[in-house]
């Protein structure tokens, strides 16, 4: 909710006391809480029992139950955003759906069933809505109760009959009771505003003992997410030896070719035109220099020499160099990654650079690495238009492909006026300590 707000707004927020700051939040997620738990959950229940109760009766309920859970999973997963706002995150353990499991077949009914998430989604519905209506209306209507004594609003109301002559059963001191009523509604806020954080949490950690995964959806997941990341490291890797298959075949093999063509027409001329076979040797060694600099520059797109020579650190400042706008580079590692991971990172940088420079219209960037908890972070960003989206996109989803083949992940940040920030983490152990990290402008 708050990533909504303008920078401006969310700076402000940020400066205000921890009270002001994550009470109001609080009470309106307690609402959002509260609302949704007392009028969807009991109704999601009913439709479930009774889209059960049809399969025995008419056979409606194999495609009817399907569809009831797909609308609780969407409740489910609201309450997953709004626990995660209260600090408990928690994880979607749904099993990955097959791709021939489309609605009213008996393989989709099949599916749910079988997925144990769905019977804890059930199971949290009606407990849900208990504990969600109490903690979640209380801490909406707690700072709300005090906010109307600040207020003092049915007193004013009061005051307002008196005046017209419709409020002849009440007591003239309207106005006093309405200033008594300011302490009273300023304590009342305060305890509803800390309390409403205390009990957001409360009915978000009780959720999760009903919503979290299981060791086995876990397992599912990871062969899931593995399989996934094994098949797009494979069409990478096929995509890049058809790279080097076609660089190699229209660069330095072209050139070879038309090397030994010209030697050969110069040994023929030898004989009879020796100034024509030295033009064709000047043009032969002109060929030869010109495939060595393909093979070259074939070897740096491989694994560049200044990567294995000054490692991340260098050759990050080296492809800064090479972006024609100013880009800071900001270095905290204190060891080098494992080679295939630095390649990785080298890479990706190196084609976000490249986009910022053809595609940005930025006139300043930047680039951070760190190395924390296990993690390297790598951010990149620009002062450019933004509106970068991977979905749009082969660079940035050839860069998420490359970094999903050790478990990395990818996000970016682009709304339309900008700026861009890409964030990228990859798990890896540093090794080669260093005694100090080296940070810097290039």
């Amino acid at each position: 909710m708050r990533d909504l707000l303008p920078d401006q707004v969310r700076r402000w927020l940020a400066d205000l006391p921890p009270l002001w700051r994550d009470g109001p939040p609080a009470m309106l997620r307690g609402l959002a809480v509260g609302l949704l738990a007392i009028t969807l959950n009991p109704v999601l229940f009913v439709l479930s029992v009774v889209s059960l109760a049809l399969i025995p009766a008419a056979g409606l309920g194999f495609a009817a139950f399907p569809v009831v859970t797909s609308v609780v999973r969407w409740r489910v997963n609201l309450s997953r955003r709004l626990a995660a706002g209260s600090g408990v995150p928690i994880a979607v353990p749904y099993l990955p759906t097959p791709t021939d499991a489309s609605y009213g077949k008996w393989e989709r009914f099949r599916h749910i069933v079988r997925d144990p998430a769905t019977w804890k989604d059930f199971a949290w519905l009606i407990p849900g809505a208990l504990a969600g209506g109490v903690c979640g209306l209380l801490a909406a209507l707690l700072p709300l109760y005090g906010l109307e004594g600040i207020l003092g609003i049915p007193i004013f109301l009061t005051m307002i009959l008196d005046w017209y002559g419709y409020g002849i059963f009440w007591p003239i001191d309207n106005a006093f009771e309405a200033v008594l009523t300011i302490p009273q509604g300023a304590l009342f806020l305060a305890i509803g505003l800390a309390g409403a954080r205390w009990l957001t949490w409360i009915e978000a950690t009780f959720a999760s003992f009903f919503l979290r995964p299981n060791a086995s959806a876990n397992l599912a997941q990871r062969v899931h997410q593995l399989t996934v990341t094994r098949a797009e490291t494979v069409d990478a890797q096929a995509a890049e030896l058809r790279r080097i298959e076609r660089d190699l075949h229209d660069g330095a093999q072209a050139r070879l070719v038309s090397l030994s063509m010209s030697l050969g027409l110069a040994e023929e001329l030898l004989r009879n035109d020796l100034e024509q076979a030295a033009a064709l040797l000047a043009e032969a060694r002109q060929s030869s220099g010109e495939a060595l600099r393909d093979l070259r520059d074939l070897v740096r797109g491989i694994h560049p020499p200044v990567l294995a020579e000054r490692g991340l650190d260098g050759a990050v400042r080296a492809l800064a160099l090479a972006v024609p706008l100013h880009v800071s580079v900001d270095v905290d590692l204190p060891g080098r990654p494992p080679a295939p991971v630095e390649s990785a990172a080298y890479f990706a940088v190196a084609e976000i650079l490249t986009n910022v420079a053809k595609h940005s219209h930025a006139s300043t960037a930047w680039v951070r690495l760190t190395h924390r908890d296990g993690r390297l972070a790598i951010q990149v960003g620009d002062n450019g238009h933004g509106g970068a989206d991977p979905a749009n996109g082969s660079g940035l989803r050839g860069i998420e492909r490359r970094l999903a083949a050790f478990d990395g992940i990818m996000s970016v940040s682009s709304p339309p006026g900008g700026p861009t920030v890409v964030i990228m983490e990859l798990p890896c152990e540093l090794s080669s300590p260093r005694t100090s990290p080296s940070s810097g402008t290039a």
